[in-house]
């Protein structure tokens, strides 16, 4: 890329948006801070503007609230009604930020689109632009990211990808940047923000779920359920049945309104099937291998990867994993490369 290349910086006010666009006017390019307002409430946002002077740079604030409404925050909420867990982040990530936020800042003239996420993208051994883990394990994001388009992957930037949370901090407190004071990280659920996500849910929907069966694998009525929103597969606690062994949710079925738990050996399954899978590679026509995460700080499985379809996967692993749980986002990995990524659909027993 040319210097003096237009490059827009998706730039929330923390520190890894403003390293990230730091860093790319330090190496020629003309950047354009991009700011998303995506909730009706947000939170007291930084000094956006004043960030934007120190940096030197012009700022766009975006109103992409009815979007993210649509495409992230019905999502959460239909997932839990279907007895699933959600994973907004990764649907953020492939629907907005590189989906919808691609589209108006190329709109706006921007080359490139740069986030402050913590991954890298290089070429791979077949001279396409590969996704791969960030080098900093601890902060690594590329699991979040596991739905973006293939075709967008030669328009972003990740300038964070190389180095670690440490360097970025200190590097940070050295240009000693105005929103960057006692500047706080990234809020798991974004629009979930001073409540308990079930508050959110009883507040958007006027209430939780009926309450239900409790039943082990056989069948047999254990106790009452609160509403299917409130439990996740592999969940422990907060089940409130007396049992000789700690007790796990295993399966939430919506259509009978029921959740099954099981002592933890019932709780590892051998594979998984998941669908809406997005290639990051071209697509396998055959049966393959790839090292799996079924979610977020899981340390991946070896396993075999099966198509039945352009977009679905039956996954067989090495060894049994615990807590497969439908609705979360499963991401493919070899040598640290990403080969793609797709929601579970439902656990092989």
């Amino acid at each position: 890329m040319p210097k003096g290349a237009k490059v827009a910086v998706a730039l929330s006010g923390g520190v890894d948006s403003a390293m990230a666009a730091f860093i790319l006017k330090r190496q020629g390019y003309e950047v354009l801070g991009v700011h998303l307002y995506l909730v009706e409430n947000p939170p007291p946002d930084p000094p956006l503007e004043q960030l934007a002077q120190a940096l030197d740079l012009p700022l766009t604030v975006l109103d992409l609230r009815a979007e993210f409404a649509d495409k992230v925050i019905n999502y959460f909420l239909r997932a839990y009604a279907r007895g699933r867990t959600p994973n907004p982040c990764v649907k953020c990530n492939a629907a907005i930020k590189f989906g919808v936020l691609w589209e108006k800042v190329r709109e706006m003239g921007a080359d490139r689109l740069a986030t402050g996420h913590y991954v890298r993208l290089q070429n791979a051994e077949d001279g396409q632009p590969g996704l791969y883990r960030g080098t900093d394990c601890r902060k690594d994001q590329s699991y979040f990211l596991c739905q973006v388009s293939r075709q967008v992957l030669p328009y972003l930037l990740f300038p964070l990808g190389a180095l670690t949370k440490t360097e970025v901090r200190r590097r940070a407190q050295e240009l000693n940047l105005p929103s960057l004071q006692n500047c706080r990280d990234s809020l798991e659920i974004c629009f979930v923000q001073d409540e308990h996500y079930l508050d959110f849910i009883q507040r958007q929907q006027g209430g939780l779920g009926k309450p239900g069966e409790v039943v082990d694998r056989q069948g047999h009525l254990l106790g009452r359920h609160r509403g299917l929103e409130c439990y996740t597969v592999g969940q422990r606690r907060g089940l409130g049945i007396p049992a000789s062994e700690p007790l796990y949710v295993l399966e939430i079925q919506p259509e009978a309104n029921r959740l099954v738990v099981g002592p933890k050996a019932e709780l590892f399954s051998s594979g998984l099937k998941a669908s809406g899978v997005n290639w990051l590679i071209e697509p396998p026509a055959a049966e393959t291998t790839a090292q799996v995460v079924i979610r977020y700080r899981h340390p991946g499985v070896p396993a075999r990867l099966i198509p039945s379809g352009p977009s679905e996967v039956t996954v067989l692993f090495a060894e049994p994993q615990a807590a497969v749980a439908a609705g979360q986002a499963v991401a493919f990995y070899r040598n640290d490369r990403v080969l793609g990524g797709g929601w579970i659909e439902e656990k092989i027993d």
